[in-house]
C-alpha cells in the first residue's frame, strides 16, 4: 500500500512539473539572453528580400539592362507634340537641353545651357521663329532615334557629338540631311564610330572642320585622313596625324632603311611620311 501511494505521488509531481514547464513561458516570459540572435539590420533584410525576389543573379542583371534601355528610349523620345505646338526649333532645343546639352540660335552670341542640376530657363520659347544653328550634344545619351528631333534643322551649322557613348555608324549615316548647311562636326571620343560611318560623311560638302580625336574603333587613321581630305578638300581634319595607324614593323628582305610594310600592305618610298606632315 505504501509503495503504491509513493508511486502515485511521484507521477503527480512529474505531471505538475511538466505543467509548469509548459505554462511558465505563457505567464512569465523569459528575459532574452545573450545567446539569442540579434535583430537583423535593415540592409540585410533588404538584401534578403532582393534575393527572394531575384533568386537568380541573371534575372537581376537582365532586369537592370531592361530598365537601362527603357530609360534610354525615354530620353530619346520624339517630341512630336512640342513640334506641333512650338515649332521644330523649340522642340529640338528642348530635346538637347533636357539631355543637358547646349544650343545657340541664329543671331545670338550666348549659348543656352542648363545648370548643374539640369534646370534651364524657358526664355528661349520666344525664339520659335529663329533658326537653331548650333547644337552641342557632347556627353549626352543621344541615339539614332533621338536624331529624329534634329534632322529637320536645315540651317544647322555646328554639331558637336563628342564623347557620346551611343553615337555609332548608323547615327552618322543620318547626317546627310545637313549636307547643305553643316560647317563643323565634332566626333571626338565616340567609342562606337568606325571607318564605315566616317565614309558616309562625304555628303557634307560644306563641312569646314572635322574633329576625329580619340576614336578607339578606328584603324589606319592616317590613311583615313588622306581619304577624307580627298573627299572633302575644303575640310580641315583635326585629331589625326598622317602617320597614325600606318607604320608597323618593317618587312624583312627589302633593301634600304626606309619604312616598309604599312598596315594595308602599302610600301611608301623614303621621305613620303615627312612630305605628308
Amino acid at each position: 500500500m505504501a509503495t503504491a501511494l509513493g508511486h502515485w505521488l511521484q507521477l503527480t509531481s512529474r505531471r505538475t512539473m511538466r505543467g509548469y514547464q509548459v505554462l511558465a513561458p505563457l505567464r512569465c516570459p523569459a528575459r532574452p539572453s545573450s545567446s539569442q540572435p540579434k535583430l537583423v539590420h535593415w540592409t540585410q533584410r533588404g538584401l534578403l528580400k532582393l534575393y527572394q525576389r531575384f533568386y537568380d543573379v541573371e534575372n537581376l542583371f537582365n532586369w537592370s539592362i531592361a530598365l537601362r534601355n527603357w530609360n534610354l528610349r525615354r530620353k530619346n523620345a520624339y517630341y512630336g507634340y512640342t513640334q506641333k505646338t512650338y515649332g521644330i526649333y523649340i522642340a529640338a532645343a528642348y530635346y538637347i537641353l533636357s539631355q543637358r546639352g547646349a544650343v545657340r540660335f541664329a543671331g545670338e552670341e550666348e549659348w543656352i545651357r542648363p545648370n548643374k542640376r539640369g534646370k534651364f530657363s524657358y526664355d528661349f520659347l520666344s525664339l520659335r521663329e529663329v533658326p537653331l544653328e548650333a547644337v552641342d550634344a557632347s556627353g549626352t545619351s543621344i541615339t539614332y532615334d533621338g536624331l529624329d528631333n534634329l534632322v529637320c534643322l536645315k540651317e544647322l551649322k555646328y554639331l558637336r557629338l563628342n564623347n557620346c557613348p551611343h553615337v555609332d555608324d548608323w547615327c552618322l549615316s543620318r547626317l546627310h540631311v545637313f549636307g547643305d548647311s553643316l560647317e563643323e562636326l565634332g566626333l571626338a571620343g565616340c567609342p562606337k564610330v568606325t571607318e564605315r560611318g566616317l565614309a558616309s560623311l562625304h555628303h557634307l560638302k560644306n563641312l569646314r572642320r572635322l574633329d576625329l580625336s580619340d576614336l578607339p574603333s578606328v584603324d589606319n587613321r592616317g590613311l583615313l585622313r588622306i581619304l577624307l581630305e580627298e573627299t572633302l578638300p575644303q575640310c580641315v581634319v583635326v585629331g589625326i596625324k598622317y602617320e597614325d595607324g600606318l607604320l608597323q614593323q618593317p618587312l624583312t628582305g627589302h633593301s634600304g632603311s626606309s619604312p616598309q610594310g604599312m598596315g594595308l600592305g602599302l610600301a611608301l618610298p623614303a621621305g613620303t611620311l615627312k612630305d605628308l606632315t
